[in-house]
């Protein structure tokens, strides 16, 4: 089954598989399990719009496919392709038992026999286990004849390969869609998915996650790391971090025995949170004090 019984079950269900979110991103995941719509989810890099589908198909027991997308990603990319190296030995094999049927041949070269399946055709396939989760991540990336590619394909849930046909999903897969937004998606595809946008999350909320994703980390530490973070969102930087970068950085953080934050530790481990040496520049000095001081100073009791 993909219908969860409730929004509450929703959120019971990915908190078990470590994935903690607030009623309003479950109650969209439950209307989608619901109503079998794709879901579309936006928000900054690193809040966790890819660890969504691998919650919901860990919870599930489904299969998970990815659809990594990329600048230049086309619907033949996406959807199949044919083995070439082994088509051209069957052929030097037919030519050399002489006598073959170019008929035949050519019937069974272009057959499942020889066909890669991507992950597109891969989603539209009968899987025991019930229909497989679809992640198409960061479609930003793309390009838009790819968009319109995908409207046909997540309308009807069938492709077309010329030399078999077309192939139809016996039960439509459970489709989530991320974007960075990097580029507006067109709406025309938004307008076929169930939207939510994923923002980065408070202090109480990124704290639960901490808690499940570094459960040995202590719980002062946890409100240090989690306040710093949070502090240093609100500061000018090319690229703020995202939950990821809290939940790695806790995790270098106790690969190094660290049970209080200072400014040194700050600055040995920048690398753990800010990907980019224009931020990290930004914090050298006096900056990672005052920010930690700044941090501290919002968790001492009112």
């Amino acid at each position: 089954m993909t219908q969860a019984p409730s929004i509450d079950a929703v959120q019971k269900m990915l908190g078990e598989q470590g994935y903690v979110c607030g009623r309003a991103l479950a109650t969209v995941v439950f209307l989608s399990l619901r109503l079998g719509r794709p879901l579309f989810l936006e928000g900054e890099a690193g809040v966790g719009k890819t660890e969504i589908a691998k919650a919901i198909a860990a919870a599930l027991g489904r299969r998970l496919i990815r659809l990594q997308c990329y600048e230049g990603l086309d619907a033949a990319s996406a959807v199949y392709d044919w083995n070439f190296p082994a088509q051209m030995v069957a052929i030097r094999t037919a030519e050399a038992a002489g006598g073959a049927d170019r008929g035949a041949l050519q019937t069974e070269l272009f057959s499942d026999d020889f066909l890669i399946e991507r992950p597109l055709l891969q989603a539209m396939r009968p899987d025991p286990a019930g229909a497989p989760v679809l992640l198409i991540d960061e479609l930003d990336r793309t390009d838009e004849p790819f968009e319109a590619f995908l409207l046909e394909a997540l309308s009807d849930f069938q492709v077309t390969i010329p030399e078999l046909g077309t192939i139809k999903a016996p039960e439509p897969p459970i489709v989530i869609l991320t974007s960075n937004r990097t580029r507006e998606v067109h709406d025309a595809l938004k307008r076929r998915c169930l939207y939510h946008w994923v923002d980065y999350p408070d202090f109480d909320r990124e704290m639960e996650i901490l808690h499940a994703r570094a459960p040995e980390a202590a719980e002062t530490l946890s409100r240090q790391v989690v306040a710093f973070v949070q502090t240093l969102r609100t500061e000018d930087l090319f690229k703020k971090p995202g939950v990821a970068e809290t939940i790695d950085w806790a995790k270098c953080l106790l690969a190094l025995d660290v049970i209080d934050l200072s400014p040194e530790v700050i600055a040995d481990t920048l690398g753990a949170i800010l990907k980019y040496q224009d931020d990290i520049q930004k914090l050298q000095g006096s900056e990672a004090k005052r920010i930690l001081d700044q941090a501290k100073a919002s968790l001492e009791p009112a």
